[in-house]
């Protein structure tokens, strides 16, 4: 339990660090839903010089790996919950819905709470229409065109992968031979190994199909395989296995095939730096761990905010701001969550 939650801490400070810092103008941007192969040559180009910024510039291309590391926990979590510790079956209509309801709960404040900060703010986002507010509150506006101009705020996206994960998982994978999780992660990356920045230019269509469960398959689906096959090992294996993930995540952010195979070892990386950690020193990671979730839906709202602190030169004053805002607003959320009824599975 508390290396899940540490490891929900170390993939939320990834994702909200780099959501604000990719916003600064300077900052090296990431390959996360297409690849351009100039964006790792930036990056190397920052390390080799390294100025003032260098930790905007890491955070900016490397945060939004913590996306895969929730999708790992999302998929080893529903295995242990609904595989080995629930006898019964569960139907597919009900763990849908009782699924959609868990998602709407944690994101429906949140989301009013950014089109009000939106509206108010002058330069803010004022594109909602009743279609893109039906289809972000039902989580189908990923599968909608345009979506990096269409999902404010931008991270809520990950409501519309969470809800097609959780399908593709009742219908395809729920005690269900794991050969067949393999072939679904060969088949997802299949679909995006042929759109090479080649033969899809602009990204189009593999920015489309990366919003989409595709993109995700190969952290969610090793989530799976851990769970049911997942064996301790040696300190020295994990050792071992943190310096080879770390050297593959760096080398392989420079190569198209082999960039859509770093979520693995971001993954395998986390998993085994967790393990050699001891547990007092997970304390901090632990912390932010068990407040991720509203983490994750507050911190749109603050950096919204506070960003033009950074825009005006203070950049990190803004970001030691942002992260404090962040977590206090968290905490409130969290306690109105209490006033918010939770949903119930009804197997």
């Amino acid at each position: 339990m508390a290396e899940s939650k540490a490891l929900r801490g170390i993939a939320i400070l990834g994702i909200m660090l780099h959501n604000y810092c990719h916003f600064l103008g300077f900052a090296v941007k990431e390959n996360e839903y297409t690849f351009t192969a100039t964006k790792p040559m930036q990056l190397l180009g920052r390390l080799m010089h390294a100025d003032q910024y260098l930790f905007v510039h890491v955070l900016s291309f490397f945060g939004h790996y913590g996306v895969p590391v929730f999708l790992f926990i999302s998929g080893f979590g529903l295995v242990c919950k609904y595989e080995q510790r629930t006898p019964q079956p569960v139907r597919a209509l009900p763990f849908v819905g009782y699924h959609y309801l868990k998602l709407l709960r944690l994101m429906f404040l949140g989301y009013i709470a950014f089109a009000v900060v939106s509206y108010l703010h002058p330069h803010g986002y004022h594109g909602y229409t009743v279609g893109r507010v039906a289809a972000q509150l039902l989580m189908y506006i990923n599968l909608l065109p345009d979506p990096d101009h269409i999902i404010k705020p931008g991270p809520y996206w990950f409501f519309g992968l969470m809800l097609q994960l959780y399908i593709v998982y009742r219908l395809l994978i729920y005690r269900q031979r794991s050969a067949g999780v393999v072939v679904l992660i060969a088949v997802c990356w299949l679909a995006q190994a042929v759109f090479t920045p080649a033969n899809d230019p602009g990204g189009e269509i593999l920015n489309r199909i990366r919003y989409n469960f595709i993109g995700g398959m190969l952290p969610f689906g090793a989530g799976v395989l851990y769970a049911r096959y997942g064996r301790c090992l040696q300190p020295w294996a994990y050792a071992a296995v943190a310096a080879v993930s770390a050297a593959a995540v760096f080398a392989g952010s420079f190569a198209f095939q082999a960039w859509l195979w770093v979520p693995l070892f971001v993954v395998t990386g986390a998993v085994a730096t967790v393990k050699l950690i001891p547990e007092k020193a997970l304390a901090p990671c632990v912390w932010f761990g068990a407040i991720s979730s509203a983490l994750f839906v507050v911190h749109p709202v603050t950096r919204e905010i506070i960003i033009k602190m950074s825009y005006r030169g203070q950049v990190y004053t803004g970001l030691i701001v942002y992260i404090a805002a962040s977590i206090l607003l968290a905490w409130l959320f969290k306690l109105a969550f209490r006033y918010i009824p939770k949903p119930k599975l009804n197997t």
